[in-house]
């Protein structure tokens, strides 16, 4: 058998609501029995065996709304069904991955569930059956709600073997993954008392303990004491789990599933099975029980049951061995979780390898002497034991009270190798490193729970770095629709950040949901704005840039005679010269859109200023790298070569103002026109300086420029005839360009030689180009692309971008790599899913464990005798009555009434009223905007009772079909304003 890798667990289990919870209960030797919770039956009336056992807390709770369905569907849900749907959530984000990741893949679901006490409970009477409580009550859609809810294609099946169903489930998710038919697997069970029944029935057998306890092993022990629980695991390939570099709790080396067969009873448990069912598992774990540092038995604590299981564990484990096989039980904090048996014990036989150290067995201390456990080479664990460096075996047992046993080999995972394997917790890494940390959920009050959540997790760590838990985060906290970003270096400050979000009203960045994707538009800096050592704070951060800038650098190479990246980092002032400026600025542009674009941020359009054209047409797609490295280091050197004594002026004027000025030195022209008052001029110094002097007088400002020549000025005839000559090779843009050379969107004009030679002496029209990429895309934000701003200060001067975001990844001598990472996090917050990887070291992209979802609290479902808290509700589609089981929820809060949907539209106040009437919404909930599938969970049953309650509340509609009303199903509004035109077309 192949080794599959455990890489994430979930479970609530008495008295232990959490994995850390679970395994902080196994370690103090804790108890999570107890009376009876008021909400199941009346103790009183069933002292003797079920006034007391293992029940989980708030087991009612389910958040409904994360999970799509409506209030009346959620209270006729069996509560195993909704036990489990968000510990799936929870598993597959321990398990380092976004659950929405997941989507669409064949996923395998493996849930062992046993007996059918909601559907005994529910639906008893016949004459209140329906649809929902069909589906609420089915064991197999255990399952299927996760794959349904997940959009999992893989296997999905409930299993039922009694006691052992959750641990065959694993072994049945095992083989199809060794056989291909998933890639992960969830593969648990989950068991909740609802009723006295089966304790009942343990009491008749002379299987119940008196005080609701089981005690295996032990002298004490009297039967069995039942208990709650639900549990999952995600299970993958081992060595697919290494690839990915996910964290492994424990390998799964083999596993068996047998029979009894005709033994004495059919409810009997059957020694040699059992032996045999042991011997299978070693045998296909390709190892032998000599190996086996400990067992976590069935051990429910029934005299027979301990008796026949110790026999059988002697026979197989009492070979000679240097230590006995210890043994122990974790029925004995928890009840016997019967259906949730089998993936307790897994998980606390996979915590306790991830750990090292195998928990005591509870009630120990008195151990039964008639199981003669010395003389059997077995051991029953009084205390906690250590286990020894390298790897570790441990078995784990679950026995049907049917007959099917099964039997899993688990070993410690194995020692990470390789930059991308996970690490310890609170593990330290390079300091200082910077990183977005990103929490996402489905309402702004749900944000700020998680919120609160993870800066308390993250407060309980050791203090340091903080990169590891930002990429861990980018991997899991993402994908819903409301969303955090923040960009931090340490714990302390991303604690305060959470915090700071956590209590601001409407949660600092996140509280808007973002309904599309970011429209991205890049501007290219041109020449002016190089300095000595640009960007060498993002350089000596981001991996990325450090990549791309080599690669310019490597174009430019063959053409310089010299490492441009050499030149810029070591603060050479020579980055003041055209030969060594131009082509400088050209690969900061080129490796900062390449930065950006590999992060996931691919703009929707493109513009350069001058220069920076260069950089703007290979993010085009126009000009190949080395074409335009080649054509860049010429421009160069031509300018190089100019005479000196010409320079530029920037002047808060435009054209109209100038003209008489300019008509006066006629060797003086406007270079570039920038804004409405925003020009600047290109000419001799002494002409420019005349011009400046007057433009003081009439109080308009005039700042001269730090360059040697007269850009975009017949001045620089010379070198455009040379750019003239030369052989270009280009190619039509793959994304709109706004050419700063004609002031518009470029449309079938070629960036060949003849556009490169004019654009150097003709005047950069960035005004009219900028306006013409606003209208045409419409962009949300503009990116700078430069080694500081110069061009968003033009766009907010000239006004042309009004609502549009600025953001730029290394605008100044200061700029390092959180520059880049809070451009990427406000890209984030409006939709964007970057590509994170980018933006980390390999060092710092581990797995670091983060607290889990917190889902909403407040909805409360499920009463075990299903009161009548109202009218039944006729169907005519179904000629069945609709059972109203209570959803017990917070009370909502009235809209006001002019806020209230439906009041002066009598047609919408009807769909309002009948969408309630179905989903069991509060009207407040029922918004114009709410879509029927995604907000208000309506199937299609749901679809067809919607129909006849309209139909009903609305004569005039007639009877309309149900195809007829799919186009209009989009949401609350749609429908309405469909259902209006057909009144009015029926009454015309």
């Amino acid at each position: 058998m192949g080794d599959i890798a455990i890489v994430g667990i979930d479970c609530t289990f008495p008295g232990a609501a959490g994995v850390q919870a679970y395994w902080d209960l196994l370690m103090r030797g804790g108890s999570g029995t107890g009376p009876v919770p008021a909400q199941r039956w009346e103790a009183r009336e069933f002292p003797a065996v079920c006034g007391s056992g293992g029940f989980i807390d708030d087991a009612d709770v389910f958040d409904s709304d994360f999970f799509s369905v409506a209030p009346r569907e959620a209270a006729a849900m069996d509560p195993h069904h909704r036990l489990l749907l968000p510990c799936a959530w929870r598993a597959l984000e321990d398990s380092g991955r976004a659950p929405g990741e997941l989507s669409g893949t064949e996923t395998g679901v493996f849930v062992g569930v046993m007996g059918g006490e909601w559907g005994r409970l529910t639906m008893s009477d016949l004459a209140r059956v329906t649809p929902l409580l069909g589906a609420g009550s089915s064991a197999g859609m255990a399952a299927n709600r996760i794959s349904y809810h997940f959009n999992f294609t893989g296997p999905s099946l409930a299993v039922d073997t009694a006691c052992s169903s959750s641990l065959v489930a694993v072994h049945l998710a095992a083989s199809s993954l060794l056989t291909g038919e998933c890639d992960t697997a969830l593969a648990g069970g989950v068991n909740i008392v609802l009723s006295p029944s089966l304790g009942l029935v343990y009491e008749q057998l002379g299987l119940a303990a008196g005080d609701g306890r089981c005690k295996p092993f032990s002298a004490d022990a009297d039967g069995i004491g039942r208990g709650d629980g639900v549990g999952l695991v995600v299970l993958r390939r081992l060595d697919d789990a290494l690839a990915d570099g996910q964290r492994v709790y424990a390998v799964l080396r083999g596993s068996a599933v047998n029979q009894d067969g005709r033994s004495n009873g059919v409810i009997a448990p059957n020694r040699w099975s059992q032996e045999r069912v042991l011997a299978s598992a070693y045998r296909r774990a390709g190892t032998t029980p000599d190996r086996v540092a400990f067992v976590e038995a069935h051990g429910t604590g029934t005299v027979l049951g301990d008796a026949i299981e110790c026999a059988a564990l002697g026979a197989v484990h009492g070979v000679a061995r240097g230590t006995p096989c210890a043994i122990g039980s974790v029925k004995g904090n928890l009840g016997h979780t019967e259906g949730a048996a089998g993936i307790a014990g897994l998980i606390k036989t996979a915590l306790a390898l991830h750990h090292r150290i195998v928990p005591a067995s509870l009630h120990a201390g008195r151990e039964n002497p008639r199981l003669r456990l010395g003389e059997r080479g077995l051991r029953l664990l009084k205390s906690p034991m250590r286990l020894p460096r390298g790897e570790s075996l441990a078995g784990v047992s679950s026995f049907g009270m049917g007959g099917t046993n099964a039997h899993a080999v688990l070993a410690t995972a194995p020692r990470p190798t390789g930059a991308r394997t996970p690490r310890a917790v609170g593990a330290r890494t390079a300091p200082g490193a910077v990183g977005v940390f990103t929490v996402s959920a489905d309402t702004p009050e749900a944000l700020r729970r998680n919120l609160a959540a993870q800066a308390e997790a993250v407060a309980r760590r050791p203090r340091g770095a903080a990169a590891a838990l930002c990429w861990s985060s980018n991997r899991i906290k993402t994908g819903l629709p409301y969303r955090f970003a923040a960009t931090v270096r340490d714990g302390d400050e991303l604690v305060d950040a959470l915090r700071e979000a956590a209590g601001h009203p409407d949660t600092a960045a996140g509280a808007a949901r973002p309904w599309g994707r970011p429209v991205v538009a890049f501007l290219f800096t041109g020449q002016g704005t190089e300095y000595p050592g640009m960007t060498a704070g993002l350089h000596r951060e981001s991996p990325a840039y450090r990549r791309h800038l080599a690669e310019a650098d490597e174009a430019l190479a063959g053409h310089l005679g010299t490492s441009v990246r050499e030149l810029i980092l070591s603060g050479d002032d020579r980055v003041h010269r055209p030969e060594f400026a131009q082509p400088a600025l050209f690969a900061v542009g080129y490796a900062l859109a390449r930065t950006l674009t590999s992060l996931g941020i691919t703009p929707a359009a493109v513009l350069g200023h001058s220069l920076g054209e260069y950089a703007a047409a290979v993010t085009a797609g126009a000009l190949e790298l080395g074409e335009a490295a080649r054509l860049v280091a010429r421009r160069g050197a031509l300018m190089s070569e100019l005479p000196r004594g010409g320079g530029m002026t920037a002047v808060a004027a435009g054209p109209g103002e100038l003209a008489e000025l300019l008509a006066r030195e006629p060797e003086v022209v406007a270079a570039a026109l920038n804004g409405p008052a925003d020009t600047v001029l290109s000419g001799p110094l002494d002409a420019l300086a005349r011009i400046a002097r007057e433009l003081d007088l009439r109080g308009v400002k005039a700042k001269p420029l730090p360059v040697a020549h007269a850009f975009h000025s017949p001045l620089l005839a010379p070198a455009a005839a040379d750019l003239r000559t030369l052989a270009v090779r280009c190619a039509p843009p793959a994304l709109p360009l706004a050419s700063t050379r004609y002031g518009r969107m470029l449309r079938h004009e070629p960036m060949d030689a003849d556009y490169w030679a004019d654009q150097i002496e003709e005047p950069v029209l960035m005004d009219t180009a900028l306006g013409a990429l606003v209208s045409d895309i419409a962009p949300t934000h503009l990116i700078e692309i430069g080694p500081r701003s110069q061009l968003l200060d033009i766009a907010a001067r000239g006004g042309r971008a009004a609502g549009v975001e600025f953001l730029h990844p290394a605008p100044g001598g200061a700029a390092t790599g959180r520059e880049l990472a809070e451009t990427v996090a406000a890209l984030h917050r409006c939709g964007l899913d970057p590509r994170w990887e980018e933006l980390y070291e390999p060092a710092h992209r581990v797995v670091e464990a983060l607290a889990p979802y917190v889902f909403c609290a407040d909805h409360r479902y499920w009463d075990r005798q299903a009161p009548q808290a109202g009218p039944a509700l006729s169907d005519p589609a179904t000629e069945t009555t609709t059972a109203h089981v209570t959803a017990h929820a917070p009370e909502p809060v009235p809209a006001p009434a002019a806020a209230r949907v439906g009041d002066d539209d009598p047609v919408l106040l009807a769909v309002v009223e009948a969408v309630g009437e179905v989903g069991g919404y509060p009207r407040e909930r029922v918004v114009r905007e709410a879509r029927f599938h995604e907000d208000l969970g309506f199937d299609s049953v749901m679809i067809m009772q919607l129909k006849n309650r309209v139909e009903a509340r609305l004569p005039r509609v007639g009877e309309v079909s149900v195809q007829q009303m799919l186009p209009a199903l989009r949401s609350v509004g749609s429908l309405a304003t469909f259902l209006g035109d057909v009144i009015m077309a029926r009454s015309a």
